[in-house]
């Protein structure tokens, strides 16, 4: 069994099956690239692994706990899907203090620490209300990696980077494998698929297929996604 093992898992809302009995096995220190169009059920699968929605049918396991019954939460997770959200007349550093409060496993200079390793300055004063797009999508990533979890959630973590910013992150989760982390990454960018990931599978209209597995068999390197 994968470090997270989704299991037949099915989610409705109204009368349209975002979700339609995936099943899928991430192993542990991976990379694991997931593609699709936009309603194609990636960040919704997500949600799910996550504890943010609750499938109707099947079960998830994390860390060999099922995701709302026996965790609500997964521990030893980051996790940035959709726009980090953060108090925007606070500093980084600040807003990171904030939210580690909550846990007490790092302290501020851990914080420090993590805010350079994405590429900010802990001493920049200038709030989070006043932050480019960019510079708000490296907090988001140092906050998910900032209590060293050993898996990664990372739903479009590239958003708002220009070509150097996404330069330094690829960097970034490239180093976070070789510490031995468990990384989930949806990405449109094909580059990005490519250049990073050891396996990777399509999302299509709520159903899931692989593309790509760690051996490097099935679709070739050169193909172009359907993005």
């Amino acid at each position: 069994m994968g470090v997270i093992s989704v299991q037949n898992v099915r989610k409705t809302f109204g009368e349209e099956e975002v979700l339609k009995g995936i099943s899928r096995e991430f192993e542990r220190g991976q990379i694991h690239g997931i593609v699709g169009n936009n309603g194609s059920g990636k960040t919704v699968l997500m949600k799910c692994i996550c504890g943010f929605l609750h499938p109707d049918k099947g079960r998830i396991l994390v860390n060999e706990k099922v995701v709302g019954r026996e965790t609500d939460f997964p521990e030893d997770m980051g996790i940035i899907i959709e726009t980090p959200g953060f108090l925007p007349g606070l500093t980084g550093v600040k807003n990171l203090k904030i939210l580690a409060s909550l846990k007490r496993v790092i302290g501020e200079q851990e914080i420090r620490n993590v805010i350079r390793r994405v590429g900010l300055n802990p001493d920049l004063k200038k709030p989070v209300g006043k932050y480019s797009l960019g510079m708000r999508q490296r907090l988001g990533i140092a906050q998910a990696i900032m209590e060293n979890p050993s898996i990664l959630i990372l739903d479009e973590p590239f958003n708002g980077l220009d070509k150097n910013g996404v330069a330094q992150m690829r960097v970034l989760i490239r180093a976070l494998r070789e510490e031995g982390k468990t990384i989930l990454l949806a990405s449109h960018n094909q580059a990005d698929i490519d250049e990073l990931c050891d396996t990777v599978c399509e999302m299509d209209a709520g159903v899931m297929k692989m593309v790509r597995f760690a051996d490097g068999t099935g679709l070739s390197a050169d193909a172009e996604w359907d993005l």
